[in-house]
């Protein structure tokens, strides 16, 4: 690896190899530092990409990495332990010890999904428990879907699986009761209320009641909280924020503006990391807008200068 680079790239999927991409067409000098462990990895396909729908997560970071690379982009397989402010840049130094510099740095570390702290949900995330309808809302068309009341996860998400499929049961588990306004929405769109708290779940996706009751799904819908993976900022003065939908805080993630210029000078986020909701083409298109808004800000300072250079020999 090259000591200095004009943008170090931490975390290499959508986002991060979109930026990189950008940024390595546009002659810019590349490092990628990437984990390994993106958070579609449980899944088996990426969906609603154009292009590359059904595509397995491994199989597009892959392709991915060698694009970048075909520009001049070096990636490689590590994490950064630590991103300090040097001079007008950054010292970033990686677990293994070594340290390199950079003008700017483009953080697409992505989230983390905390699962609700129920017996069986962990094992089953990504196949048989769920989240998101538009990423996996067709591979459970007309079968038996749970939504496990947890989060904002609720009245709101039954009414949406059940554009996907008819047989929709919501388990109130430990939240409020639905009011009565959405007790007669969902007892209109066909949506079974099982009250009482889960125990957890067993067999393929079956709901296990602390009654022992045992009703038999194929599916079931959880809200993780997404927690943004932030933490090389702070040092830098950046702090994730909260975010919240339906009343409840999701998550948190890292303010930026719609280019993803954060308040840290030279600092630029895309993917999920600044967006919870930004599935994998989303968070590529952040990715390709940051890298080139990098690149724009570069390119002033580079002609301050040279603008600079030149009065000093005229003088």
């Amino acid at each position: 690896m090259d000591e200095r680079y004009d943008v170090v790239v931490i975390g290499g999927g959508a986002a991060g190899l979109s930026g990189a991409l950008t940024l390595a067409r546009a002659r810019r000098s590349v490092l990628v530092v990437d984990a390994g462990q993106p958070r579609n990895a449980p899944a088996g396909h990426v969906h609603n990409y154009l292009g590359r729908e059904g595509t397995p997560p491994a199989e597009l970071y892959a392709v991915g990495r060698g694009e970048a690379e075909s520009y001049g982009a070096t990636v490689v397989e590590g994490r950064v332990a630590a991103a300090v402010r040097e001079g007008e840049g950054f010292r970033v130094e990686l677990d293994g010890g070594t340290a390199v510099r950079a003008r700017r740095l483009l953080l697409a570390t992505g989230l983390t999904d905390e699962m609700p702290d129920l017996p069986g949900v962990a094992e089953r995330w990504g196949s048989a428990v769920l989240h998101c309808p538009y990423c996996h809302g067709w591979e459970v068309r007309d079968r038996a879907v749970g939504i496990i009341s947890t989060g904002v996860v609720g009245a709101y998400a039954s009414l949406l699986w059940r554009q996907w499929t008819a047989d929709v049961v919501l388990f109130v588990h430990t939240v409020a009761e639905p009011s009565t306004e959405e007790l007669e929405q969902l007892e209109a769109r066909g949506v079974r209320i099982v009250r009482g708290e889960v125990a957890g779940l067993e067999g393929g996706a079956d709901v296990r009641l602390a009654t022992g009751e045992l009703i038999a799904r194929d599916a079931v819908v959880v809200s993780p909280r997404f927690t943004a993976n932030a933490g090389l900022l702070e040092a830098l003065g950046a702090e994730p924020v909260p975010q919240e939908m339906h009343g409840a805080v999701m998550g948190t993630y890292l303010p930026a503006d719609p280019t993803g210029r954060t308040d840290v000078p030279g600092v630029w986020v895309a993917g999920n990391v600044g967006d919870l909701s930004a599935q994998v083409v989303v968070a590529a298109a952040q990715g390709l807008r940051a890298g080139a808004m990098i690149n724009a800000d570069l390119i002033s300072e580079d002609t301050r200068a040279a603008v600079a250079q030149k009065r000093s020999v005229a003088a």
